[in-house]
């Protein structure tokens, strides 16, 4: 499944293809403020940081507040106004050690976010399966460089900093890496889907799809179109994609 929130960004197999999409409301939730999808599970905030998942048509509230909230292999994970980590577990969300402000659970089965001063971290593998609670041991091991958000899948991480610059990262699960490479363009957010698939969005509010889930490969725009207008900052909407 193919979610996307059009004021933030999305999740799709259409690497390699640049199809206008066709967006429709989804379900009756409102003023959701970020979004989130992997291994066929979507979650999202809303302005009010209460966290929801989605299932099939259907918004069903999950516990406590939060700002972000991710899944995927390494599970839901999610993150407060104050910047403490929580992981849902057994219907629960546990604090985690640390603070970030933003989290991603996309790669594979390791955890990745950025804090307040941009400084990137990692949670390897076998850390994140193995967290059930305070007493489970979290070595976050901080990353090279400065970047304001990022975003992994299976074939590497992507990122943007806060001038908009791109960044790629091979990560391993047990967080070893060879550093950032510069891509060219411009992003203000930038996510990666279970599959590969690289998207983000610009200042204006612009989708861009990358042709390759790889560091090599070109970027096109991806046309958007729904009730209203096109583009992604003008209304807060849903739009689900199901298939290519």
């Amino acid at each position: 499944m193919t979610v996307t929130l059009l004021n933030l960004l999305v999740f799709s197999p259409l690497a390699g293809t640049y199809v206008a999409w066709d967006c429709q409301k989804v379900g009756k939730v409102k003023d959701l403020l970020q979004i989130d999808a992997g291994q066929g599970q979507v979650v999202a905030t809303d302005k009010s940081q209460i966290p929801y998942s989605l299932r099939g048509s259907k918004w069903s509230r999950l516990p406590g507040t939060l700002k972000h909230v991710t899944v995927g292999p390494a599970g839901t994970w999610g993150v407060n106004k104050e910047d403490a980590i929580y992981k849902y577990v057994a219907g629960n969300w546990v604090l985690a050690q640390g603070f970030l402000k933003q989290v991603d659970a996309g790669g594979d089965q390791f955890i990745v976010g950025t804090n307040r001063q941009d400084k990137p971290y990692c949670l390897s593998s076998s850390a994140t399966l193995g967290y059930k609670g305070p007493g489970s041991p979290l070595p976050w091991t901080e990353l090279p460089g400065n970047v304001k958000y990022y975003s992994c899948g299976p074939f590497g991480c992507w990122a943007v900093n806060k001038q908009d610059a791109i960044f790629f990262m091979r990560l391993r699960p047990d967080c070893q890496n060879n550093g950032w490479s510069g891509v060219a363009g411009q992003l203000s957010m930038i996510e990666v889907a279970t599959d590969g698939s690289v998207f983000g969005v610009n200042s204006a509010g612009d989708l861009y799809s990358r042709n390759q889930s790889v560091f090599h490969g070109a970027v096109a725009t991806v046309p958007v179109t729904y009730t209203g207008g096109t583009g992604l900052r003008q209304r807060r909407r849903v739009c689900v994609r199901i298939g290519g």
